[in-house]
């Protein structure tokens, strides 16, 4: 069960692939895929969480986004080139 929106939020952008886990470290890094990401916006503005605006789904969602990066930034260069 997802508790926040902003959980929720984590959620819809994992199951669309606009971003992913470090598996070894946890952190979320941005996939850079516009496509999942605009599925990931639709799915905010279509199906909100119960008793949440589209607008504010959609705000959870682009503030996910913003506040994570391309890379873990526990991994070292060379280790993010091999996953």
């Amino acid at each position: 069960m997802i508790r926040t929106l902003r959980g929720w939020a984590i959620h819809v952008l994992q199951e669309t692939g606009a971003i992913r886990e470090c598996e070894e470290h946890g952190w979320m890094q941005d996939r850079a895929d516009p496509h999942a990401r605009e599925r990931a916006f639709d799915i905010a503005r279509q199906d909100p969480p119960a008793d949440v605006s589209p607008h504010a789904a959609e705000a959870a969602v682009r503030d996910v986004l913003n506040s994570i990066g391309d890379t873990c930034p526990e991994c070292r260069p060379d280790e993010e080139d091999r996953r």
